[in-house]
């Protein structure tokens, strides 16, 4: 029987074997957590029912608190939805009920209760993430590839949360548990495609931030390391928002003066995050902690400023709309000192952006002179900053195609006018008289090359003619 032309065509560039490559890819990843998390079971997983605690005596509960614990440090494989159903439900009640017990109770954080929690923690949380290809995946575009396990895994995190903020913790003792390893660990999962996982994590490093003192400085430094693998070799981890907004609030218990190592981490770490191409995913994060270190010490807005126009995107007219962002939140807090220094830079590459085509660009760069703060730090230099602006501004008011440009630059040159009419009549003046100039020697330059045209024209001519020039 023949077959139909749409049975023999061979498949397109987009399909594999009869697959879309987007759902290969979601297929590939489902397989590897599968394989990476789960040790394949021969028989189903039977736990052994215990009492509930609030069934028992007072002081049965702490031994049957710990049972329920080493029966939690199970784990079922979520990616066969048919398998286990009842132990699984069972875990999750287990689960529930621990994070009850540990929120109302008092006194069950024993010595020995350290270890154990820090044992099924780990053993359900700590696992292998599934590979993510990243340049088949776009966080920016592509759904995030949400983590199986959630059920049981929600309930662990809030459990960890609240046995890390019992009144009854005591640190001395958790430090023999929670150490680099386990912070190490933890910092892994950062990279976590599951936002909701990764809003959980947060919570539970500033938590051990705030409680362990010894572990600071060895936190800081791996949130380091992993911004510079970052930036420097992969381009990829899923976490990076959420570590600055941890970074955020470490910025702002910092003590002055500031140490060289903090210093050192906006300059060498922060800045260059700028150049990342998903700087979208994060940018408002960094733009907080970059500030707020000016907040500390405004001394450092120098080589802030010029370390963003250093990585300021040629190309990217969306990477440019966010510089343009953070630099006004950054002149918000400026001091008039630190602002002569940086002027002169800074507004060159303002007059860059009213001039950009990209109307967004060049709007943002225009807000600046809604700004009451910024408008008063302009008026106090204008002397510098008009020659740096007078020109872009005059010829983009003439040329720009979009009217709510021109507009906003009619207003930021009345402006200008009304702070320092003089100057601002004499580059008016200087202007048009280059303008002339320019217009003359094109003038000039378009005659010579007519008057060359007509002579090769004539040789030409007198060639065709037999007539050979003198």
């Amino acid at each position: 029987m023949a077959m139909s032309s749409a049975a023999t065509a061979p498949p397109s560039a987009d399909k594999v074997d009869g697959f879309s490559r987007k759902s290969v890819r979601k297929t590939r990843q489902k397989r590897a957590q599968s394989s990476s998390q789960f040790r394949s079971q021969d028989k189903p997983i039977e736990l052994v029912q215990l009492p509930l605690l609030k069934d028992v005596s007072a002081q049965e509960q702490p031994e049957l608190f710990l049972k329920k614990l080493q029966q939690c440090c199970t784990l079922f494989d979520f990616m066969d939805t048919l398998s286990d159903l009842k132990m699984k439900e069972y875990k999750r009640s287990t689960l529930n009920e621990l994070v009850d017990y540990v929120t109302v109770s008092r006194g069950y954080l024993t010595e020995q209760t350290y270890p154990e929690v820090v044992k099924m923690v780990s053993c359900n949380i700590f696992r292998t993430l599934p590979p993510s290809d990243s340049n088949e995946f776009d966080p920016e575009e592509d759904e995030p590839t949400l983590e199986a396990s959630w059920p049981h895994l929600q309930l662990v995190y809030e459990f960890f949360i609240r046995f890390l903020e019992s009144q009854e913790f005591q640190p001395s003792i958790a430090k023999k548990y929670i150490d680099q390893k386990f912070v190490l660990q933890l910092l892994e999962l950062f990279d976590s495609e599951d936002p909701r996982e990764r809003d959980c994590l947060k919570t539970v490093l500033h938590r051990i931030y705030g409680k362990f003192l010894g572990l600071r400085a060895f936190i800081r430094k791996q949130i380091n390391n992993i911004f510079l693998g970052f930036v420097y070799e992969t381009e990829h981890f899923s976490g990076v928002a959420e570590l600055l907004e941890i970074l955020g609030s470490i910025i702002n218990g910092f003590a002055l003066p500031l140490k060289a190592e903090h210093k050192q981490f906006l300059v060498k770490v922060l800045l260059p995050l700028h150049s990342a191409r998903s700087l979208s995913l994060f940018h408002a994060q960094l733009a907080y902690c970059i500030v707020q270190f000016l907040e500390k010490d405004p001394m450092l807005t120098e080589p802030v400023i010029r370390g963003l126009l250093k990585f300021w995107p040629k190309t990217c007219s969306q990477k440019e709309v966010m510089f343009l962002g953070e630099l006004e939140e950054i002149l918000d807090v400026i001091e008039p000192t630190q602002f002569v220094k940086v002027q002169e830079p800074l507004f060159k590459q303002i007059s860059r952006c009213v001039s950009s085509p990209h109307f967004q660009v060049a709007e943002r760069a225009l807000y600046y002179w809604n700004n009451e703060y910024i408008m008063s730090l302009i008026e106090e230099n204008s002397s510098v900053i008009l020659p740096i602006m007078f020109a872009s501004l005059y010829r983009i008011s003439k040329e720009h195609w979009n009217p709510a440009i021109s507009a906003l630059i009619y207003n930021v040159l009345k402006a200008f006018m009304e702070m320092n009419s003089a100057l601002f009549d004499e580059l008016a003046s200087t202007y048009k008289s280059e303008r002339q100039r320019e217009k003359k020697k094109e003038k000039e330059r378009e005659d010579l090359w007519r008057k060359l045209e007509e002579l090769e024209l004539r040789r030409g001519i007198q060639n065709s003619d037999g007539i050979i020039p003198t």
